[in-house]
């Protein structure tokens, strides 16, 4: 793997500003010192930082630099990993471009929205993105590997109509004890921990208030005989980074090996102060006390599927003062593969909520495989309220 010079230094420049965490400017002699990088080399880089908006500067007597804004880290992590990558001869990149419309009927209103689950969550909308793993060898084998999986969404809630999306972006070191990660990844809490969800239309119980479909930290990962342990140390902010106080700890061991016993049967917990967010959008207050205890159970037989799940989860809310709110949730999605190579796949999907907020939804959904690349998905979404009809199509294309 090689990476210029001059992204190298960008990178880490980049760093040393995201550590200041906005709160001051750094000035550059600061950095050239803490970098050992030359202040006329660096003189010369944050000219074009500045002109790529990715930094910004302040003048007077702390005059110095930082960043724009969290996303750029984000944007130039990207970045880093395409430049990274375009080298690399063990990777897997992929093109990604989906067209997604939805049509609701909600108390005799009829409207036509375009994504599939409410505005502010980032799951399927129109957008193009890439999805690229970049694999590091050695004689032993496999012992790293860097995920980096992106979009850019159409949302009208967002300026220029455009939502930067980032869902893997986490660099996993394989060991002897087992998997290490860090970055921007599944928390380890129930079957959703290792279920490939990215460009589906039907979404586990993650996307539904019961936890996070990622998370920013770092996780453990091991396979044994008879099943796996992975656990993580995460944020408990989601998709965006935010540290106030906030964290979410993870843990969920398992019993069965999909792959060659066709079941998998796990136990997860999670206890944390987790950030409400909603997509990209937070919610305006304090981190919230939350536990979570799960299990689920995975059975795979000849061309079905089945998916159960049942979850407690309480929270303690601030105000008013220290009110407990308990849920439970049961899961339930039963899949047939039919035609060759399973290319029509046909589910149906029960939650059923239970508690303070109980309600209930069934969800039909099916996807055909057009071509090796493009799948055409629809989805028929009834709740005690609403009912909603998706339409998605999928196109996959590696380079």
């Amino acid at each position: 793997m090689k990476i210029s010079t001059r992204s190298r230094y960008g990178l880490r420049l980049m760093i040393q500003l995201a550590g200041s965490n906005g709160k001051r400017l750094v000035p550059l002699r600061e950095i050239a010192e803490t970098q050992q990088i030359s202040g006329k080399y660096l003189s010369r880089l944050v000219i074009q930082l500045r002109r790529n908006r990715l930094i910004r500067a302040g003048r007077g007597t702390n005059g110095g630099y930082t960043l724009t804004s969290k996303h750029v880290l984000i944007a130039f992590l990207i970045l880093g990993g395409l430049t990274a990558t375009s080298y690399g001869s063990s990777r897997l990149f992929y093109l990604e471009a989906q067209a997604v419309a939805s049509y609701a009927n909600s108390a005799g209103e009829n409207e036509i929205f375009w994504y599939s689950m409410m505005p502010g969550d980032p799951m399927q909308k129109p957008s193009i993105g890439f999805d690229l793993l970049q694999r590091f060898s050695g004689e032993g084998g496999d012992w790293g590997i860097l995920a980096i999986q992106a979009r850019v969404s159409y949302d009208t809630s967002r300026r220029y109509d455009l939502e930067p999306q980032l869902y893997n972006a986490y660099f996993k070191l394989k060991t002897g004890p087992g998997d290490f990660w860090l970055g921007h990844n599944k928390p380890s809490f129930g079957f959703s921990s290792y279920l490939d969800n990215h460009g589906t239309l039907l979404q586990p119980l993650s996307m539904y208030g019961f936890g996070y479909d990622r998370d920013w930290g770092a996780g453990y990962y091991r396979d044994f005989e008879s099943g796996n342990l992975a656990l993580s140390a995460t944020t408990g902010s989601g998709m965006p980074l935010y540290l106030r106080g906030n964290y979410m700890l993870s843990g969920r061991v398992s019993k069965g090996d999909l792959n060659q016993q066709n079941y998998n049967l796990g136990l997860s917990a999670s206890s944390g102060k987790n950030l409400e967010a909603m997509g990209y959008h937070l919610m305006p207050m304090d981190p919230t006390p939350t536990a979570m205890i799960g299990t689920d159970a995975i059975l795979l037989s000849n061309r079905w599927e089945n998916r159960l799940e049942f979850i407690w989860s309480r929270k303690t809310w601030n105000y008013p003062q220290n009110q407990y709110v308990s849920d439970y949730v049961i899961f339930h999605r039963l899949t047939a593969n039919l035609l060759d190579e399973n290319r029509l796949k046909l589910e149906v999907q029960n939650r059923w909520m239970l508690g303070e907020w109980g309600n209930g939804m069934l969800t039909l959904a099916g996807s055909y495989q057009i071509t090796a690349d493009l799948a055409l998905r629809s989805m028929v979404e009834i709740d005690d309220e609403n009912t909603r009809v998706i339409a998605q199509l999928y196109w996959y294309h590696k380079i």
